[in-house]
């Protein structure tokens, strides 16, 4: 069957011809700011990562020509995201060639807060250049990758903050897509003062379609932006203060548009005692909405938005707040997860609102207090509706749930969950480009994808309105879920997201000739005690019942349409008969006689109100947002397979066919060499429980090079007895030959035996990830041991998982022990079994002392499981194995522990442990640089350790280069020797005049090398000695100490190197 196009086809994601919009516009906020930066840009400079396509429509506008609200075509420069990233458009605007008769037209980025840090340099510059620079405005889309916790897509306000308040620049936000236009505008018309940036949420908001009633076109925003410039500079605009010229482009800009845009915006009730302060377009939006359903029950809280954030006016700000408030909240973003449980870290909005409020005569004495969120935080109707009910009470209402559908029953929403290579996953864009069609409604989509979820997993929603929708965030209440694939039953809570008494359709092919228990077996047992309990209207959709869907995959996807046309309207409108099969009648009336076997009502038997006795597993809401496109097989993984000796002594026996060469992996990017052990030295005694050796490697002729600081890669092996056992416990062949990934360089695939792969490749002995245990359960046979490899592998196992990995310290080879049922074959083990990585050591000396040999500090990782088996770290057990003359295959890698640049330069080093021995290499160079004429400067060198007879590393050598002045001040600080524990910051504190010195006054570096505890008080020892120099220079102005630290580390004068 062949259906129609139909005619709208702008919303649904396609560029338009022309950057002409108006009036009643389905459009998103990332193509509305586009036309605006059109329109009033002289050059347009874009930073949009790959599948972004934060910048498609001003470059498919510039392709055609299209001309700005000037009278000229701007020209529109991709860049990419990188260091150095803004030196194309300073260098633009400051080219001894520029036209400046464009002098006062502004130019525009468009970027997402990932590439903010790398546009900092140029923005920094420009500040300083503004009076003489063209207006600058950038758009970002607050969206940024996050590779910890739940890994995904984040939403990123706090960068765009912190780089307004230390560049002195304007920051703008939008709430939601009815305002984005103007916004962006605004931002634009900000920016002949200072730099400007206007920001939005970049996952959600930004891409969501939705109807946007006053959309201008270039002319009419040309026309705008040169009434408020005219209006703003018409009186006494240049005498203003910041402030004061922010306030009067306010009122301009609110008597053109005829708007009543606040700097910050108050809702709630009037006499609210709780107010909450957010920032950002989903955070505001439901602030406002759930403070507003409140106020409407006579509940004393209210809510402040944040529009302007940068000129924070702080007058303003409090004249916003009512006088009864007793109580303020600020939702402020930090960075990361660590610093919301930090209590030294504030977010940058708590520290405005309360800089304010302390200020504020008419507010004095009213509590200001922080919530800090990160970045990965997803806000919801609940979670906002739980942090405002325990603001005012005080108490944890986490299992309360909202008062109100703060939508109403005027919003009609609809929910689509399919995996992303489903035929019927763009069915949703249909229906919307359908309902698009009624001009009545408001209807918005917004699509998001998993593509680690299921190999690939979307959610789209639908809502449809009368009235204008704005609700930036997942549906928590749909009237009708679509669930494409039964397998996401068991991925996702998706009933949570449904209303009680909904309608849930759930694919089911082949039910037809099915009785009930049969069904019930492929229906989880938590979504069917759900279901009962939530009285859900159940269907089952069945393709298989027609059998023109194996012919024609279009008539599935116009069943499956139908489908949601018949639970949501009474009848087919003309225009959805047209839509789905054209202008065949007869081919509508097929479908609608095939619709009733193929939609088949479920009723809920009284066995599903009964829960089985089981763990239950805590399954996700909603699926984790880490991508804008579907997931795209390109091809299926390559399979490993066993094969036979022959297939390796054909490349070997004919080099010339194959093009085999006998090299050390000439086509990996790491580069190996193979050294040979020269001394193996004991450094602790016998007797001692830490195993501290020190190794030198002969280079022999093996070209390798390094350099200070650098470290070198040990690429170790597996215990030969733990690998024959293995071998024989399994069953496996060690002759036969196997495709395993190379272990210098992963995405290499490589032929070796069953033994030397066990041996060189697999991680067998390592510790297993979840994803090991989720992979594992598909070769289970044994249904109790598959439910329990799948619940170690969920949220529900997570104390276990924890436990087995930390506590017992659980292998790879060990879970394959526990689980016979789960017997993979070995290819399949070489895909889920991590490969062996090399494990790299800090080099302990410097080859300009020793040219032909290479020196490492190694302590021995040993511990004992609870099941008493002594157990060693896999390369550390590898190299203290090692005897004289053995060869070892080894590659350098570069590390951030780098000499200053001159001779002079003090040094000063904090080791711990084996973290000294960057600091043994720094010491030698030092001492060739002094034997070679060269001035040195000071060389202050702190360590630390538990007892000094027994931990004294390299003690000998120290005091000698002491003795030879090369070392300047030696701190030893060995914590046990003594009643009370004296640690490397101790003596760190008792020499800070040398320090200062040192460090502050010389121009010195600091480098800390070994574990993390230290460095929070390493760091404090730094800071005061910045505090104390400070005051000792009676400077007037407060010094940051913990900017300048900062500071310092962008100067590369404080380096760590932490494990």
């Amino acid at each position: 069957m062949t259906r129609p196009r139909s005619p709208l086809q702008f919303p649904l994601g396609r560029p338009p011809a022309k950057p002409s919009m108006s009036g009643p516009t389905y459009t998103t906020v990332q193509k509305l700011l586009q036309q605006v930066s059109y329109a009033l840009s002289d050059k347009i400079f874009t930073y949009s990562p790959y599948t972004f396509d934060l910048d498609l429509d001003v470059k498919a506008w510039a392709r055609g020509g299209d001309q700005n609200g000037y009278g000229f075509q701007p020209g529109v420069q991709a860049m990419q995201t990188r260091a150095g990233a803004g030196n194309i458009a300073l260098g633009y605007m400051f080219s001894p060639d520029f036209d400046l008769s464009k002098r006062h037209i502004p130019q525009s980025i468009i970027a997402s807060s990932a590439a903010l840090n790398f546009l900092r340099p140029t923005l920094e510059q420009l500040s300083l250049l503004y009076t003489t620079a063209n207006p600058l405005v950038a758009h970002i889309s607050a969206v940024d990758y996050s590779g910890s916790g739940k890994k995904g897509l984040v939403t990123d306000y706090v960068t765009s903050q912190l780089l307004s308040e230390d560049l002195g620049l304007s920051l703008v936000s939008s709430l939601s897509p009815h305002e984005a236009h103007h916004m962006a505008l605004l931002a634009t018309l900000m920016a002949k003062e200072e730099p400007s940036l206007h920001t939005y949420d970049g996952i959600g908001v930004g891409r969501e379609l939705t109807k946007v009633e006053d959309v201008m076109n270039n002319s009419e925003l040309f026309d705008v932006y040169q009434k408020v410039n005219t209006r703003v500079t018409a009186g006494n605009y240049k005498r203003l203060d910041r402030a004061g010229k922010l306030l009067s482009l306010l009122d301009a800009f609110n008597y053109e548009l005829v708007t009543d845009y606040k700097p910050f915006e108050y809702y709630g009730h009037p006499e609210a005692e709780a107010v909450l302060v957010a920032f950002g377009s989903v955070e505001g939006t439901l602030a406002a909405q759930i403070a507003d359903a409140l106020s409407a029950k006579g509940r004393k809280i209210g809510a402040v938005n944040v529009r302007v954030y940068r000129p924070f006016l702080e007058d303003l700000f409090t004249n916003a707040l009512p006088r009864s408030v007793r109580k303020i909240s600020v939702l402020g973003q930090v960075l990361n997860q660590s610093a919301t449980s930090d209590a030294a870290e504030h977010s940058q909005l708590f520290t405005d609102v309360l800089a304010a409020v302390a200020f504020s005569v008419q507010h004095s004495g009213v509590i200001v207090g922080d919530i800090k969120y990160s970045r990965e935080e997803v806000w919801t109707p609940k979670k906002m509706y739980l942090q405002l009910q325990q603001m005012q009470s005080g108490t944890d209402a986490s299992e309360a749930a909202p008062p109100v559908d703060i939508l109403g029953p005027t919003v009609s929403q609809y929910s689509f969950w399919d995996l992303d290579d489903s035929s019927l996953a763009k069915v949703p864009m249909d229906i919307t480009r359908d309902a698009c069609q009624n001009l009545s409604e408001n209807v918005s989509l917004r699509t998001g994808y998993d593509n680690l979820a299921r190999g690939g997993t979307r959610r789209s929603d639908i809502r449809v309105s009368s009235k204008s929708i704005d609700a930036p965030y997942s549906i928590t209440a749909a009237r009708l879920a679509f669930i494409g694939d039964e397998k996401l039953l068991n991925d996702f809570a998706i009933l949570d997201t449904v209303r009680h008494g909904g309608t849930v359709v759930v694919k089911l092919s082949g039910i037809k000739d099915q009785d009930a228990e049969k069904i019930d077996k492929r229906i989880p047992e938590s979504f069917r005690t759900s279901a009962a309990s939530m009285n859900i209207n159940l269907f089952a959709f069945d393709p298989s019942a027609s059998s023109k869907t194996a012919e024609d995959s279009e008539y599935e996807k116009a069943l499956w349409h139908s489908s949601f046309v018949r639970l949501t309207q009474e009848s087919f409108t003309e225009g959805q008969k047209k839509f789905l099969t054209g202008d065949e009648s007869e081919t509508f009336s097929s479908l609608l006689e095939d619709l009733h076997g193929v939609l088949r009502h479920l009723p809920i038997p009284d066995s599903w109100k009964t829960k089985e006795e089981q763990s239950s597993t805590s399954l996700s809401q909603d699926i984790t947002t880490n991508s804008f496109v579907p997931f795209e097989k390109f091809q299926s993984e390559t399979p490993t397979y066993l094969k036979s000796w022959i297939t390796a002594a054909k490349g070997l026996a004919f080099k010339e066919a194959t093009g085999a060469k006998s090299s050390l992996r000439p086509d990996a990017g790491v580069r190996t060499a193979t050294v040979h052990v020269s001394e193996h030295r004991r450094l602790t005694p016998e007797t001692y429980d830490r195993n501290i050796f020190h190794i030198d490697f002969d280079l022999g002729n093996s070209g390798l090079k390094y350099n200070i600081g650098e470290a070198l890669g040990i690429h170790a092996e597996n215990d030969q007895t733990q690998v024959e056992e293995f071998i024989r416990w399994y069953g496996l062949n060690p002759d036969d030959i196997v495709e395993v990934p190379s272990r210098e360089e992963h995405r290499i695939l490589e032929n070796r035996t069953v033994y030397q792969s066990l041996m060189q490749n697999i991680d067998i002995f390592g510790r297993p990830p979840k994803r090991f245990y989720e992979s594992l359960a598909e070769f289970a046979d044994d249904e109790k041991e598959k439910h329990q490899l799948l619940a170690l592998a969920g949220p529900e196992g997570a104390g276990e998982f924890q436990r087995r990995a930390e506590t017992d310290t659980v292998t790879f080879a060990d879970i394959l022990l526990e689980f016979p049922s789960a017997h993979p074959s070995f290819h399949d083990i070489v895909r889920i079994v991590n490969p062996m990585k090399r494990r790299e050591y800090s080099i302990a000396s410097s080859q300009k002392v020793q040219p032909n040999s290479v020196s490492l500090l190694i302590v021995t990782v040993h511990w004992v499981d609870p099941k008493k088996r002594d157990r060693l770290g896999q390369a550390t057990r590898y190299l203290d194995n090692l005897k004289i003359g053995d060869p070892v295959t080894v590659s350098v890698k570069p590390s951030v522990m780098k000499l200053p640049p001159t001779t002079t330069a003090p040094l000063v080093m904090a080791g711990l442990g084996t973290g000294l021995a960057p600091f043994r290499a720094f010491v030698q160079e030092r001492a060739w640089q002094k034997q070679q004429g060269h001035d040195i400067g000071s060389v202050l060198l702190y360590m630390g350790a538990r007892h000094q007879r027994e931990e004294y590393l390299y003690g000998e050598e120290w005091e000698a280069y002491q003795d030879a002045g090369v070392i300047t001040l030696l701190g030893r600080a060995f914590s046990r020797d003594q009643p009370q524990k004296i640690y490397i910051q101790d003596r760190m504190r008792q020499t800070m005049d040398d320090i200062r010195r040192a460090y502050l006054h010389e121009g010195g570096s600091f480098y800390l090398c070994g574990p993390t505890w230290p460095v929070p008080d390493v760091t404090e020892v730094l800071q005061e000695t910045v505090e104390v120099d400070a005051k000792e220079k009676k400077m007037t102005k407060k010094v940051d100490s913990r900017k300048e630290i900062e500071k310092l580390k962008d100067e590369s004068r404080f380096v760590l190197e932490v494990y």
